[in-house]
């Protein structure tokens, strides 16, 4: 019998993810059965839910860093413009010492955000795999279409109808003499093709029956076939006018939507500056969140609905942390992570063989420069600074041969000149 690893998602480290993941969903599987609930669908949502838990940790971090950032942002924006429009090596230098200051006083940096979500990627595509070809993963699943696969090779025309199944037209490339591909394409078929190798090979229609009663039974979750996608469960009920089925597969891509909408609202948002600075960025964030949602319904109208239970139990997942986080975030002593990351980072100066550096006042004073720069000077300061001019330029107490002391002489030769005339 020829192994499955055809199936299995080959990519170079998501691959080997899937695997991993896989080996989790097939002891859920496995326990479900023990217990007599051998069903895939309730089988997607606590493997959903133990692989969102293993993350807790990088998407606490995530929140910690987004929150951090909201507060740092200001402070970066002053650095920014204080230095803006200089170009000279100095300059430059001084920019960098004191962003970096401001990174170290949060215990952030400019990757902090991204770098838990990258790690989280993987696995989220790998985690996608796995539930796109459960068959290739839970091997009680995968033993329950051999007996059908065996006797459709073992059939005149066999291959070749299922080959030109609609189910198998992303299989093309694939061999189709092999019981991997053969299942591949049974795995993503509706009940009307399953039908139609049932009319095509009478001699094997109670072989097809007893498989698709098989499957069915780990397939169904609330009425539906999670191979089909909820568009097809739509138009079959819409058909055979059972409008019970019409409600619970209008459902999927409903609660798609508002999960994906619900998880968006509660992740942190950026403050708009008072200068009006970032918010052209927030108009972007604003309408990708407004459109993801939608994308979500119809990602979950066309796709099977056993991917459809994975994509609403991630969001209902991530909202149910996000509320979590949040709440203990709002409780975060800011100030006093500010304190631990600065002895942080003085003990990393000490090892270094560097003295230790007062991070919370050079942040401070690099935002506190740029907004004394911007205040106006008032009319009694204007004319405290002409009279302190005046003063000094009549006292003769410019340098010699500079141009205050030049004037001075000009002045005075202009002076003499106006006496001997009178």
């Amino acid at each position: 019998m020829t192994e499955l690893f055809l199936t299995q998602d080959s990519r170079i480290i998501l691959g080997d993810i899937a695997r991993i993941l896989g080996w989790i969903i097939n002891q859920i599987f496995n326990f479900l059965d023990s217990v007599g609930v051998a069903n895939v669908g309730i089988a997607i949502i606590l493997f959903t839910i133990i692989v969102y838990m293993l993350m807790i940790p990088l998407t606490y971090k995530q929140q910690k860093f987004s929150r951090m950032s909201m507060r740092m942002n200001p402070e970066i924006q002053a650095i920014q413009k204080k230095y803006k429009g200089k170009q000279d090596q100095a300059s430059m230098i001084k920019m960098q010492d004191e962003t970096k200051a401001v990174y170290a006083k949060y215990g952030t940096s400019p990757t902090g955000t991204c770098l838990p979500m990258l790690v989280q990627l993987p696995v989220l595509l790998a985690v996608y795999a796995v539930v796109y070809a459960i068959p290739a993963y839970i091997d009680k699943i995968k033993m329950a279409y051999y007996p059908l696969v065996t006797n459709l090779l073992n059939t005149s025309g066999g291959s070749a109808f299922i080959q030109g199944l609609k189910s198998a037209a992303s299989f093309q490339k694939r061999d189709f003499a092999l019981e991997n591909t053969i299942i591949d394409v049974l795995n993503k078929a509706t009940t009307a093709e399953w039908e139609s190798i049932a009319a095509e090979f009478p001699s094997l229609s109670s072989v097809v029956e007893s498989t698709q009663n098989t499957l069915s039974g780990f397939n169904s979750f609330l009425g539906l076939n999670i191979v089909n996608s909820p568009w097809y469960c739509i138009k079959e009920a819409f058909g055979d006018g059972n409008y019970l089925l019409l409600i619970l597969a209008l459902m999927f891509p409903i609660l798609a939507g508002f999960t994906q909408w619900l998880s968006l609202r509660l992740m942190p948002q950026a403050a708009a500056s008072a200068n009006g600075e970032g918010n052209e960025m927030m108009q972007s964030m604003k309408m990708m969140n407004n459109f993801m949602p939608l994308m979500s319904v119809y990602f979950c109208a066309i796709l099977p609905v056993g991917v459809c239970i994975y994509w609403i139990m991630s969001a209902v997942v991530r909202t149910v942390q996000q509320v979590i986080i949040n709440k203990q975030l709002s409780n975060m002593d800011i100030e006093e992570e500010i304190k631990k990351n600065i002895e942080k980072y003085n003990r990393k100066r000490e090892k270094d063989g560097l003295p230790p550096e007062r991070l919370n006042s050079v942040a401070r004073t690099s935002t506190r420069n740029v907004e004394s720069s911007k205040r106006e000077i008032t009319s009694e300061e204007r004319q405290k600074s002409i009279q302190d001019s005046t003063d000094f330029y009549n006292k003769g107490a410019a340098k010699p041969g500079s141009l205050a002391a030049k004037a001075r002489m000009v002045e005075q030769y202009n002076e003499k000149n106006n006496k001997s005339k009178k």
